[in-house]
């Protein structure tokens, strides 16, 4: 009588493993937070600092305040992860979000214009955004962590490929404001009812384990699970306090050379566009680049997430700056369209595996139990560089009338960054200090 759980196990084995669909969720989130980044805001800036006008380094602080407010946010809004998980935050914040940029449609002037984007936009951002999905799907996988992060930040590239035309497009049809309006269904439609039916808050709420269900229960049982990288034996039922965590090195070590790479994320984005314009190409031809950027960003993630589950993160980490670093050193010193093509070619495989990376580290080294309270304070800090990013390049240029500095300092603290990628080592808990 005992055959038959052994004949039954095989139809279980064959079950779609719940994390997947948070994976899927996580990937429409990813795209509809995607509407408010740097690099869909600058297909916005020349026409919105004419409209509103404002010069370039102006405009360029509406972001970093918009970053600010993420920063706050994020210490709250990760205790809320811990305690409750991300179903009911990432609804509000699709909400939130989507009504913020129907109103944006309306702003008549660069005040309404930078008070919605600060007050609905930032702040639904934070609860939808991409600590929020991160933390949900770190918490569903551990051996698969790496793959199943990328394939979720795959709809932010996704995004990220299709924004510039579709952006340019809606405003020869619609105009900016109208742009803005269609962007706010979208974030209405992709993440309140994907997230409110479908978002789960561990698999052990649903009686699984991590990365396979109960199916991997029993293999377990059989024999011991095998790790191809002993980065994450142990670390994952460890809990840490926001104090521990603080004093530990690695956590500063891990919170700057990430923000280093934000600086990018936010500031050059931001200004890449009129960066080639100002070059004297066309507008094509910078659309083309951001597009070049972003088709990286989404196609090799998930080569970086399956690195990331094989490899010392420290070392990819040091890869990955190394070639932003150095696509940015091609496309800046060399003229001519091939270079500024290949340049930034090279720095968008870099980009891609940015926010990979950088989540399977704090996973990895902190764990699941405290996940969302260290990542909360890790973006506070990583955010403090992404709020120096625009002004860095747009306040640099109103002051020098070119990039050319902006790029060769960030070009700098990018080649800096993977050197101490170098000394990352997972954290050791040390026993007596207070929660």
């Amino acid at each position: 009588m005992s055959v038959s759980p052994l004949v039954e196990q095989p139809a279980k084995r064959k079950s779609i493993y719940y994390g997947w669909v948070i994976v899927i969720v996580g990937f429409l989130a990813h795209i509809a937070s995607a509407f408010s980044i740097s690099s869909t805001l600058s297909v916005f800036l020349k026409p919105l600092s004419a409209d509103l006008g404002i010069s370039r380094g102006t405009f360029s602080l509406i972001r970093s305040g918009e970053i600010l407010i993420g920063a706050a946010a994020a210490p709250v809004v990760g205790t809320l992860m811990d305690r409750f998980g991300g179903r009911w935050l990432m609804a509000a914040g699709g909400l939130i979000s989507g009504a913020g940029f129907i109103c944006l449609g309306q702003a008549r002037d660069f005040i309404q214009f930078m008070l919605v984007r600060w007050l609905f936009i930032s702040s639904g951002d934070s609860l939808m955004g991409s600590m929020v999905i991160n933390v949900s799907i770190a918490c569903w996988f551990v051996r698969m962590r790496g793959r199943a992060l990328a394939i979720a930040g795959m709809g932010h590239g996704l995004a990220k490929v299709c924004m510039p035309v579709m952006a340019a497009t809606l405003m020869i049809y619609v105009g900016w404001r109208g742009s803005w309006v269609v962007f706010g269904v979208f974030a209405l439609l992709l993440v309140v009812v994907p997230a409110v039916l479908f978002m789960r808050r561990s698999p052990e709420e649903m009686g699984l384990l991590p990365d396979g269900g109960l199916v991997e229960v029993r293999e377990a049982v059989a024999r011991p699970q095998k790790r191809r990288y002993a980065k994450r034996t142990g670390a994952d039922n460890v809990e840490w306090s926001r104090r521990e965590a603080l004093r530990t090195p690695v956590f500063w070590l891990i919170a700057s050379t990430f923000g280093v790479a934000q600086i990018g994320v936010t500031g050059l984005n931001l200004h890449v566009f009129s960066y080639v314009t100002d070059l004297g190409h066309p507008t094509l031809v910078a659309a083309s680049v951001m597009s070049i950027i972003a088709v990286m960003q989404f196609s090799t993630p998930i080569v970086w997430g399956m690195l990331a589950d094989r490899m010392d993160n420290g070392i990819l980490n040091m890869a990955k700056c190394a070639l932003q670093g150095a696509g940015l050193l091609l496309a800046l010193s060399l003229p001519g369209m091939a270079p500024l093509y290949a340049g930034f070619f090279i720095y968008g495989i870099g980009m891609g595996g940015t926010a990979i990376l950088a989540e399977t580290i704090w996973a990895d080294f902190f764990g699941r139990i405290s996940l969302g309270k260290i990542r909360g304070m890790g973006s506070l800090v990583t955010s403090l560089f992404s709020a120096g990013g625009p002004p860095f390049f747009g306040l640099l240029f109103d002051y020098t009338e070119s990039y050319y500095l902006s790029f060769s300092i960030f070009i700098g603290m990018l080649f800096t960054s993977a050197v101490l990628s170098l000394c990352l080592r997972p954290p050791t808990k040390r026993p007596g200090l207070a929660a």
